[in-house]
């Protein structure tokens, strides 16, 4: 008898979208979108993301959540508090845009994004993203490992962590006038989390360049960890040797700390989090460890039982 012991974060095959669906949703929403991605990115940058393979290892075990649900229920404070920034954000100019990469590299260097799209390995990846407000989408995001682009860079020896910087505007950014925070927003993970295959730069959703209220042109998503630690709209990306504050540890250093990998046991200082809402259905299903990548991304906490990792 042949026993299946199925992997911690698989969920059940009923709950997966029919991939005629996905596929054939995919492929009507390109061919609409077409002239309009042309136009917003350019005829190159527009035939890498729209023709992106999907890579068939990181299934979500969930149905894709639907565009206008995605694109339109954001968090970017750059544009204000509420969810409906989309409206804002469309002032965001997203070319040209360059993206400095430093700090402790034997290559630094900036990169013109369109460039960027050339030089790094393309593909489309369908990844959760959850919230640490309990809630939670599934994108099919389009875009690069993070590993790749470390590997152009050249990390110096002493490079232990990896600093994001996302944009600060003032002239298209509302949210900025709100001097209390500490802006820009900044991220960062360890030089190990940034190397993890599952770390991704993302350049597009659903075979279209990344729309600004996503945290277009670019930005870094790692699916195992709460979505604030993904920076948006990303300037500056520097290999460092202490560790980085983070904009919301900054903050509230007891409710958001560095790590911030998603854990249901573990409950935000004013809200549980062993459930989440999915965007678009409003169902609450059951919070996975590590957002259910464990299998991919567990073994780089080994010894780290001291560490606050779960805030």
């Amino acid at each position: 008898m042949l026993i299946r012991i199925p992997r911690g974060w698989e969920l059940p095959e009923r709950a997966a979208t029919p991939e005629p669906l996905v596929f054939g949703r995919r492929a009507a929403l390109q061919a609409a979108a077409g002239l309009a991605v042309a136009g917003l990115a350019g005829p190159a940058a527009a035939q890498e993301i729209g023709g992106a393979a999907r890579n068939p290892r990181y299934l979500p075990g969930r149905d894709i959540t639907a565009e206008k649900d995605a694109t339109t229920y954001n968090n970017y404070y750059e544009f204000g508090t509420d969810k409906g920034v989309y409206r804002s954000a469309q002032k965001l100019p997203l070319r040209p845009w360059v993206v400095k990469i430093d700090g402790l590299v034997s290559q630094p260097r900036d990169y013109g994004l369109d460039d960027l799209l050339r030089a790094m390995p393309i593909e489309e990846r369908v990844y959760r993203l959850r919230c640490v407000e309990a809630w939670s989408m599934v994108v099919p995001w389009t875009g690069f490992p993070l590993a790749a682009l470390l590997k152009a860079a050249g990390p110096k020896p002493e490079a232990r962590y990896v600093r994001f910087e996302s944009a600060a505007l003032p002239a298209v950014m509302p949210g900025l006038r709100q001097s209390w925070y500490p802006w820009p927003y900044v991220e960062g993970c360890t030089l190990e989390e940034a190397a993890n295959d599952l770390s991704f730069l993302v350049v597009g959703a659903y075979g279209k360049p990344l729309p600004p209220q996503n945290g277009g042109p670019l930005r870094i998503h790692q699916p195992w960890k709460y979505g604030f630690k993904g920076g948006k709209s990303l300037v500056r990306i520097s290999l460092v040797a202490e560790r980085p504050t983070s904009f919301w540890e900054a903050i509230q250093p007891s409710e958001y700390g560095f790590w911030a990998n998603v854990n249901p046991e573990v409950p935000h200082p004013r809200w549980s989090q062993a459930s989440e809402r999915v965007l678009g259905t409003g169902e609450r299903i059951p919070t996975q460890l590590f957002n259910g990548y464990g299998e991919f991304v567990a073994g780089l906490y080994a010894g780290l039982q001291k560490e606050r990792l779960w805030t």
